[in-house]
């Protein structure tokens, strides 16, 4: 077993213990055009796998001229996936990707050593309140990734394996589960997956992973005698098999773990990595604003405008 944060030798096991080894609930935040709610990192759990930041995006109706407006900024030791139910979202990086993410299709974008990007909703066919709802997660990259060239795929929801079965869909997005495994590339073991249950509906939690959890995003769950709403997050203690039930209204949820990784994760702003020196390289570089010549570069098309570094 690799470096976990939350597990001690000494803790008892087995019929000792309950399941749930974390619960979760998320902190909200107005962002003015929409409330976001942040799982990931929490005060007690940092990851979950490789799962370093989950962000609830909505739900909410963006009206025209008023909708996502995040100016270009700069991530390192990253890999970003912006995941959608509802509504759409331009994304431009300084790779030159130009892309409209729509709902079902995976963007994933692997920042390695440094890219910048923009999510905007900046459609001007748009004439009416548009509904927006969507799930964003940052997924750290194994050390030896850390300083690896910076990509960019675009998947739609048509590309992705879809397991349907019993009052389930599954639609695996990263990684593999369930005898499937979804085409995207990744630098480390994961999975990653959208279920919608129907009322009653059960589905066990994959069991191939050291580190897994489950988001509810809409409905509720029960596991075992527990009842979990809409906007909260489980994580469950490795090894233990796990089997999830939807309530009277069915469920929505999001599925996610892998294998841990080799050690823990700084976290500062829009940056993550293996230590604190690559943090504050990284900064210094954003300060700098050296958009020719230096380590970041503003995307194609949105290069006007940027976010500044904080002052801490």
């Amino acid at each position: 077993m690799s470096w976990n944060p939350v597990l001690d030798p000494h803790t008892p096991t087995g019929h000792e213990v309950d399941s749930i080894d974390t619960l979760i609930i998320p902190r909200a935040r107005d962002l003015g055009v929409l409330e976001v709610r942040r799982a990931l990192p929490a005060p007690k759990r940092q990851m979950v796998g490789p799962f370093i930041f989950f962000d609830q995006m909505g739900p909410a109706e963006l009206l025209p001229t008023k909708g996502l407006d995040v100016r270009p900024h700069p991530h390192i030791g990253l890999a970003t996936i912006s995941y959608l139910y509802r509504g759409r979202m331009h994304h431009r990086d300084s790779l030159g990707s130009d892309q409209w993410i729509e709902p079902g299709a995976v963007n994933w974008m692997v920042a390695g050593q440094g890219i910048t990007h923009s999510e905007r909703t900046d459609d001007a066919t748009q004439k009416d309140p548009m509904p927006f709802f969507g799930i964003q997660t940052w997924v750290a990259l194994p050390e030896g990734a850390e300083d690896s060239a910076p990509r960019f795929e675009h998947l739609g929801a048509d590309a992705l394996p879809v397991i349907e079965a019993e009052g389930k869909t599954v639609r695996l997005i990263l990684g593999n589960a369930y005898g499937e495994r979804a085409p995207v590339h990744t630098a480390s073991e994961m999975f990653y997956a959208d279920v919608e249950l129907a009322p009653g509906a059960g589905l066990p939690l994959p069991d191939n992973r050291e580190d897994r959890g489950i988001y509810v995003s809409q409905g509720a769950i029960t596991v075992g005698n527990d009842l979990f709403q809409a906007g909260q997050m489980m994580v469950f203690r490795p090894g233990d098999q796990i089997s999830v039930k939807a309530g009277p209204a069915g469920a929505r949820l999001m599925l996610l773990g892998g294998a841990t990784l080799e050690g823990p994760r700084y976290i500062w702003w829009n940056f993550v990595a293996s230590s604190r020196e690559r943090i504050e390289a990284a900064k210094e570089a954003w300060r700098e604003g050296d958009w020719t010549h230096g380590r970041f570069q503003l995307p194609a098309g949105d290069d006007q405008e940027f976010i500044p570094l904080p002052a801490k």
